[in-house]
């Protein structure tokens, strides 16, 4: 990949474009490791958020146990960048992903959660099949609506059957509460984490009764750590946006900066209050929200379109077409699929060029 870029201010780089902020995002890796320190569960850091190899490692290096990657293909190409600690935080169900993702375990640690017996089943056939015992989890629903068998007796039910298959090692629970993530006000949120990850501690203590032993209790997100982070029984906490931080996330967790932006240039001036982008839904993934502008008071996003953001200016901001403005996204996940590479900056000036090496892995 060319990366005749490195070395250049980030306003000379063409538009539009991903930016990740270095300063901000080792920030937020040190956030997140110092309040791990000491603590007896650990980061698993998730990293469907970036999907870049050098990034996970980062992660790593400061302390994260392991990975947490939502697609087979995500977790291959960590594994080939060295990475030897995966869940994969997805029921895998297809054949040829099950083959594959045993295949992983020749490799690294690989670890995934089932909520159904008939996966379970298949599971443990081809596990066998390659002479290998895949490590699972029961995956626990917590009230997002999502996958998971239902805590206390159903989940006890599938633990024993699970048990009685060869090819399998049951390790633990596993559970997301990310409904909750961005409740405000934060004690409330606070008041809710813990009912729900009682019910994952509760359940650990049932299938300890019938003589089941839970050495994971894998569950939270960027928006719960710091609760989930220190209830007795929980050992692993999955965040990941924290790493960049969206826009509409950082209401809920302000220690962490917004490291991300997609910078654009101003393409149309049509009016003093109206001012046109050349960064749109192709390049920001938006959701229904607005993203955010960096550093420019008085420009205020309105709508955006396929290839444009149009922005509303007020009082005596001086800006003209040409010049460039950088754009929060308000979902992270969604817009890095739509670029193929991040230009790292520091200080205004690009330090290095990473590809996005798992964009497409949505198989």
């Amino acid at each position: 990949m060319e990366t005749y870029e490195v070395g250049l201010e980030s306003e000379d780089i063409d538009t539009p474009a991903l930016l990740i902020d270095l300063d901000k995002m080792e920030k937020n890796i040190s956030t997140m490791a110092n309040f791990f320190k000491g603590k007896t569960a650990k980061l698993r850091a998730h990293t469907k958020v970036h999907r870049t190899p050098i990034i996970a490692h980062k992660q790593i290096e400061a302390g994260a146990k392991g990975i947490c990657c939502q697609k087979v293909a995500e977790a291959e190409i960590m594994v080939a960048s060295g990475i030897k600690n995966i869940i994969v935080s997805n029921e895998i169900v297809t054949p040829s992903k099950i083959r594959r993702l045993i295949a992983l375990t020749n490799y690294a640690d690989i670890i995934v959660p089932i909520d159904a017996y008939h996966n379970a089943k298949a599971l443990s056939k081809a596990s066998l099949k390659q002479g290998k015992k895949l490590k699972v989890m029961v995956d626990i629903h917590m009230g997002s609506d999502r996958c998971g068998v239902e805590p206390g007796e159903p989940t006890l039910k599938l633990a024993k059957r699970i048990q009685q298959l060869k090819g399998l090692s049951l390790i633990g629970l596993m559970g997301f509460e990310g409904h909750v993530s961005s409740m405000q006000p934060r004690e409330k949120r606070r008041t809710e984490i813990e009912r729900l990850e009682g019910l994952l501690v509760d359940t650990k203590e049932l299938l300890g009764k019938s003589g089941i032993e839970v050495y994971e209790i894998s569950t939270g997100s960027t928006g719960t750590y710091d609760v989930s982070g220190t209830i007795p029984g929980i050992t692993e906490i999955q965040a990941g946006t924290y790493i960049l931080m969206a826009s509409e996330y950082h209401k809920a967790t302000p220690e962490f900066d917004c490291a991300l932006s997609v910078i654009t240039t101003i393409i149309s001036k049509p009016s003093d209050e109206r001012i046109i982008t050349d960064a749109g839904r192709m390049s920001i993934y938006t959701m229904g929200k607005l993203p955010e502008v960096v550093g420019w008071r008085g420009l205020e996003p309105v709508s955006v379109h396929a290839e444009n953001t149009i922005l509303k200016k007020s009082g005596s901001v001086d800006i003209e077409v040409g010049d460039k403005i950088e754009l929060i996204p308000p979902y992270l996940d969604g817009t890095v699929k739509l670029h193929d590479r991040f230009y790292a900056k520091r200080k205004g000036r690009i330090e290095a060029v990473w590809k996005i090496l798992g964009r497409d892995s949505s198989k």
